[in-house]
């Protein structure tokens, strides 16, 4: 049996890692927060106490960390996990960071004879609970072929985009994509509450109209269209503003160094930089309807 450290138990992280458990890969979770530990070790998990007792004996090492400078924190430098991994540990990075920091760290991890991967996800926290992930990949065709059995415990699409860092770039393309679309889907949900229309069948007009996109049909920002979309409990649970605003920021970065384009994201991010300054940074990013309902 494969021996797995998983790094990050948070709202992604945690399901992700509970998967593998299910797949029948021993998993070894660490995580800042007891409660994510606890969940982990109730769900057939073996929770430790730090990253160095996680990665004891571990053929390969996840991570799922909210930023860039947690990914570098815990790979690099003297004490960071690649100086301490055994060479040929496959690693796999699941955060959402920029694309040269990726390839900073898979540089440094390739040199030390790790088998590094960026893998960055999409599908939300239903995707990581119900295994459908998809992952966008960087790095080795042979070294995903060595993850692929992880990968496919966890999610339902794998994506080869090239070589390290050309999964974040991937990842960072959808999230501004994504992003806009909320926006977009929020709007026009205020618009038409605001002009007499019930918004669950507008939604089902747009569903089945030129308007429909993934936020409509399967993330629905208006409270109680959708039973189990994050709108529905408060917009507790999912993918939090902050996080988005931090992927719109990676998404303008990058079209600033590869001089492109950015008029629409750099659009949706000045709404998610409004939206997370007035508090609302934990909620779930389709809470932007909100800005559009005052």
């Amino acid at each position: 049996m494969q021996h797995i450290a998983f790094i990050g138990l948070g709202n992604m992280g945690g399901p992700m890692a509970i998967n593998l458990v299910r797949a029948g890969f021993s998993v070894s979770g660490v995580d800042l927060s007891a409660e994510a530990l606890q969940h982990f070790s109730d769900n057939g998990g073996r929770a430790a106490a730090s990253v160095a007792e996680a990665i004891q004996g571990a053929d390969a090492v996840i991570s799922m960390l909210p930023a860039g400078r947690h990914v570098e924190g815990l790979y690099l430098g003297d004490d960071g996990l690649i100086a301490r991994l055994p060479a040929g540990t496959l690693v796999l990075d699941c955060s959402t960071i920029a694309a040269h920091t990726a390839r900073g760290v898979g540089r440094t991890a390739s040199d030390a004879g790790l088998r590094f991967l960026d893998a960055p996800v999409s599908g939300g926290t239903a995707g990581a609970a119900a295994g459908t992930l998809t992952f966008m990949v960087g790095g080795d065709a042979a070294n995903l072929e060595a993850a692929r059995p992880l990968l496919a415990a966890m999610g339902k699409n794998i994506f080869h985009a090239g070589d390290i860092g050309a999964g974040q770039t991937a990842k960072v393309c959808n999230n501004m994509l994504l992003g806009i679309l909320m926006a977009g889907t929020a709007e026009a949900l205020a618009l038409g509450v605001k002009n007499g229309l019930d918004p669950a069948v507008l939604s089902e007009i747009m569903s089945k109209s030129s308007g429909r996109n993934w936020a409509l049909e399967l993330y629905n920002p208006w409270p109680g269209v959708m039973e189990n979309s994050p709108a529905s409990r408060g917009y507790s649970g999912g993918f939090m503003s902050e996080l988005m605003l931090k992927d719109l920021g990676l998404a303008e970065e990058t079209a600033l160094q590869s001089h492109a384009a950015n008029p629409l994201g750099a659009l949706a991010r000045n709404l998610y930089e409004s939206h997370v300054a007035e508090g609302n940074g934990k909620l779930d990013f389709s809470s932007i309807v909100n800005h559009f309902r005052h």
